[in-house]
């Protein structure tokens, strides 16, 4: 054979495997047949080479398939060290500001008080308190007349993608006035202004969606972490807003743009604040001293920056942290990474991502026991990695039925429930069994709203689209990308919708509600199509009666 037809064996290969599976590398032993069927066709091998062939395929096909393009092998042995160590602020003691009124909100109604017995929390980072969309909220109100639950506080914002957070009766929230990122603090029940924290800011976004921050606040303990648009990253006092430090992680590393910023919430894990850096030639994931800013560890050295947040997991007993990374590249490149949160030590790295160039990794890794279940958009779709005692990993299986783009799928009860699709027209909600892969079935929600324009009273097909999933009290809340609420009873066996509201008609409603002590928290990100409503942060009364 020569090397010309072996190059070809091989381009072909590679072609029809990730044709098959719509990722590179590919991981099925379907592609192995291929292999072979492209061998034969060339070779036109004997019946006893052929054999050995398959034999010897099949084997390297349970094999990790090692990508040879750049992006595919992470080195977790460099010893990175920081590029600027942050000057740690001494904060003067100063009283706490008490909350006013905010020039810029409205108080609406005051929200019932809690039922007897009701389970609240506080929603501090990205997805809640256990990092999958999962509440333990209970006794909330499950029905609301056609106008939806009461509006307790709205504010007006500026540009952003980002959800709140909260913590002790404060919210913190992250957007972008004029050429400022800021930082404000506001009392969560009322809306009313403790504190606000600004600096400059000159971050455009090259195709055309607004220029705000992604990647939402992160409160712990005493402290906000919030992380710009321009990858500027800053420690923050809840109480007063005072500065302990900061850094800018673009600057510092060499972090291109990419397509649309930074955008993943960074993680606290005991005492690091662990982010998906993605600096070219590494470290792909960075840990810092939480108090201090200091860089504690640099994991990986090829792939880049991508808009999913880092997901602690426990896996056989060990504390676990999974980054769904990969940034601009040519070619693409980017997958899961298991990491050792003690050391930075990476387990093992299992590329996944799109063949188009114009593609991201967004969607939150899903932590269930033993298993991580992945998925991304740009007909990628999704894949259950089975973490094994070692800390190595096996493929439990793929599909093309669950490709996530910006939201993630949430677990429950051995399923898997989440958006299917890139754009707003091709979006479906569908359910997988996690042990399988099988689609139990797929529908895309959709009715008819009479919407008033120009005087005259229209009906028009509307639909979920590409919604945000939250799992609380027994059912799942749903917000929808043109700024529905539903709560909706999803099973194995079906989809039933139990209320329905427009809360407002917005496009890009992209950032996930929050729920804490029973008031719901939604940002509408555009204005309004039919009243021109400003972007907003609204506060609902979801709590139910005695």
């Amino acid at each position: 054979m020569t090397q010309a037809k072996a190059d070809c064996v091989g381009q072909r290969w590679r072609q029809a495997a990730t044709e098959q599976s719509g990722v590179q590398p590919p991981h099925s032993k379907i592609v192995s047949v291929l292999a072979v069927y492209e061998t034969y066709e060339i070779m036109k091998l004997s019946f006893e080479t052929g054999s050995l062939l398959l034999a010897v395929v099949t084997i390297c096909s349970w094999q990790e398939i090692q990508p040879s393009y750049p992006g595919g092998r992470l080195n977790d042995k460099k010893n990175f060290a920081d590029p600027a160590i942050p000057t740690l602020q001494t904060l003067p003691d100063i009283e706490p500001p008490s909350p006013k009124p905010h020039p810029n909100g409205r108080f609406h109604a005051k929200p019932k008080s809690s039922p007897t017995g009701a389970v609240a929390h506080d929603w501090s980072s990205f997805l809640g308190p256990t990092h999958n969309a999962i509440s333990s909220e209970t006794k909330l109100l499950k029905k609301w007349p056609a106008s939806g639950p009461s509006l307790v506080w709205e504010l007006k914002k500026g540009k952003s993608y980002t959800s709140p957070a909260i913590q002790g009766g404060r919210l913190v929230f992250f957007h972008r006035l004029g050429n400022e990122e800021i930082v404000e603090c506001l009392q969560a029940e009322t809306g009313w202004g403790y504190w606000k924290f600004s600096y400059a800011t000159q971050f455009e976004d090259r195709y055309g969606y607004n220029n705000g921050p992604r990647a939402s606040p992160v409160i712990d303990g005493d402290r906000v972490y919030t992380y710009g648009a321009e990858g500027k990253l800053h420690c923050l006092k809840l109480q007063t807003g005072q500065l302990y430090w900061r850094r800018d992680l673009r600057t510092e590393f060499h972090v291109p743009q990419d397509f649309f910023g930074v955008a993943s919430t960074p993680l606290i894990e005991g005492d690091l604040l662990i982010i998906n850096v993605g600096a070219p030639g590494g470290p792909c994931v960075a840990a810092f001293d939480k108090r201090t800013g200091r860089m504690v560890w640099g994991a990986g050295d090829w792939w880049g920056p991508s808009y999913a947040s880092p997901i602690p997991g426990m896996v056989h007993g060990h504390g676990r942290v999974f980054v769904f990374a990969g940034g601009e590249s040519r070619p693409p490149s980017g997958g899961l990474l298991s990491i050792d949160p003690s050391n930075g030590h990476v387990d093992f790295q299992f590329p996944w991502r799109s063949r188009s160039y114009e593609s991201v990794n967004a969607s939150c890794p899903v932590v269930v026991g033993n298993q991580v279940f992945i998925s991304a958009s740009y007909k990628t779709g999704g894949a259950l990695i089975n973490v094994l005692p070692n800390g190595s990993h096996q493929i439990g299986w793929t599909t093309q039925s669950l490709g996530t783009h910006w939201n993630t799928a949430v677990h429950k009860d051995g399923y898997l429930y989440g958006f299917d699709g890139r754009n707003e027209p091709d979006t479906a909600l569908v359910c997988l069994e996690l042990k399988s892969g099988k689609q139990m079935w797929r529908v895309a929600p959709e009715w008819e709203e009479t919407i008033e324009f120009d005087g005259r009273a229209q009906k028009t097909t509307v639909s979920t689209f590409r919604g945000s999933l939250l799992w609380a009290d027994g059912h799942f809340l749903c917000l929808g990308e043109l700024g529905h609420l539903l709560w909706l009873d999803l099973t194995p066996h079906g989809y039933r919708e139990l209320a329905r509201t427009w809360l407002f008609a917005a496009r890009e409603t992209w950032a996930p509600p929050v729920l804490s002590h029973g008031l719901l928290y939604v940002t509408q990100n555009s204005p309004g199509l039919i009243h021109r409503e400003p972007p907003r942060l609204l506060c609902y009364d979801l709590r139910g009666t005695e």
